[in-house]
């Protein structure tokens, strides 16, 4: 059963999409990340245009984080003041975003720097969880101590000034870095249409070292606000953002994000993170195989005039 996509420009299997959306959903609910790494990839291996794959993934992210976050607010793993501060980052870093997807796309990089940026990050991120998670497994296996977290230890993001209180995480933290990595969310979430969970949960857990159990839940809390923003602004500006593939893509992304909560509450930390690293590394490898392959089609037809 097909469906055409107006800002696409193209038909698409309409039961493809939905699983599209359920299993980036339920992945976001499993993993506390809006799936937006996995949703934009995937719509682009599905020959959706990567503008229109950037803007509209990023819509799908608002649905599953929502519900996700949800679920965390009402068994109280959701830090709402930590997620506050971020968020005022994450809404400036998003503007600034826009303004570089605008030029990018004008100067016609924008395909080529997208697919660039997710191998890089994915690539890093994914191979760095991945070790360190395997590295916890180990440790767990011989019943060694975990040095993840030791009380009272501090590093120098602990010794920057504006220092609040946030009750419900138990930390006594600058603002600073937690803006400064909202900014950097957000900025991605513009280019790359991500929720940026995948960096932002692990960047709580290892460099702000706010507690494992209130990360998912705050980290989705910020998402739905710049994500939503971000759907907004990239469809007045760049009108790149397909409702009909939104629209499917959330109703599916809703679901699966219940269930994936409910399956992440019955994993340990260490498993989930190997987990999301093994994910991330695959998604950036298959991307990068794109880069490298040549196409089966070497030459392109362009409308609109023909070359000498």
């Amino acid at each position: 059963m097909t469906i055409y996509l107006p800002i696409a420009e193209l038909s698409v299997n309409i039961f493809i999409i939905l699983g599209m959306g359920a299993a980036v959903g339920f992945l976001s609910g499993m993993f506390g990340v809006g799936g937006g790494f996995l949703i934009t990839p995937l719509l682009i291996f599905y020959n959706i245009p990567p503008v229109v794959a950037v803007a509209t993934g990023a819509n799908q992210v608002v649905a599953s984080s929502v519900s996700g976050a949800i679920t965390h607010f009402r068994r109280g793993t959701l830090d709402v003041k930590l997620g506050i501060v971020l968020l005022v980052g994450g809404l400036a870093g998003a503007t600034a975003g826009i303004y570089i997807f605008s030029w990018l796309r004008s100067a016609g990089q924008l395909d080529l720097f997208i697919s660039l940026l997710y191998v890089v990050f994915l690539g890093t991120i994914g191979s760095l969880m991945l070790m360190e998670s395997l590295n916890a497994m180990r440790r767990a296996a011989r019943n060694e101590p975990t040095t993840l977290r030791r009380p009272g230890q501090h590093i120098w993001v602990h010794r920057l000034p504006f220092k609040v209180r946030f009750k419900k995480s138990k930390i006594y933290l600058s603002i600073l870095p937690v803006i400064a990595l909202g900014f950097a969310i957000g900025v991605l979430t513009s280019i790359m249409g991500v929720g940026g969970g995948f960096i932002m949960v692990p960047a709580m857990i290892y460099l702000l070292r706010i507690p494992t159990n209130v990360v998912v839940g705050t980290s989705l809390f910020q998402i739905i606000f710049v994500t939503a923003y971000t759907t907004v602004v990239q469809a007045t500006t760049n009108y790149s953002v397909d409702i009909v593939l939104a629209f499917l893509l959330m109703v599916a992304g809703v679901i699966g994000a219940q269930y994936g909560v409910r399956v992440g509450q019955r994993l340990r930390g260490e498993q989930l993170r190997a987990l999301l690293g093994l994910l991330v590394l695959a998604v950036g490898v298959r991307l990068a195989i794109d880069l490298v392959v040549t196409p089966e089609d070497l030459y392109s037809i362009a409308t609109g005039g023909m070359g000498g």
